[in-house]
């Protein structure tokens, strides 16, 4: 039962995605590709006193790439730098709610893997 509802949260996030866009003036920013699917994410960030204000993305992909992101933007909203450094892949997992197979697991992370290269980039 548990793991339907989590699966109505993915199609709900892949269907209408939260903050879906571009940020033009953003503080850094990073794109990821899986080649294996064609699943692309960019993740934009913006911050104000230390702390994410606003998290948005732009990509294309399958229902667990795009719901892990809008997702992630949600859950990043607030944080600090340090604390967007220790996002992993249980966090992701975490938001998600199902289990994840390895063919999935790549499309899950995506998003994760994007942020890294935007923090990658923001040494601060």
């Amino acid at each position: 039962m548990d793991e339907e509802i989590y699966k109505e949260n993915i199609l709900d996030h892949y269907k209408h995605p939260r903050n879906a866009g571009r940020i033009d003036d953003a503080d850094f920013s990073g794109r990821e590709l899986n080649p294996s699917c064609g699943d692309a994410t960019e993740l934009f960030v913006k911050m104000d006193g230390g702390r994410v204000a606003e998290a948005k993305f732009a990509g294309r992909g399958c229902a667990v790439s795009q719901a892990s992101v809008s997702m992630l933007t949600e859950k990043m909203k607030g944080m600090n730098l340090e604390e967007l450094r220790g996002l992993n892949e249980s966090d992701i997992l975490g938001l998600l709610g199902i289990d994840v197979g390895p063919l999935r697991m790549k499309c899950a992370m995506l998003p994760l893997r994007a942020l890294a290269k935007a923090l990658e980039v923001n040494k601060n």
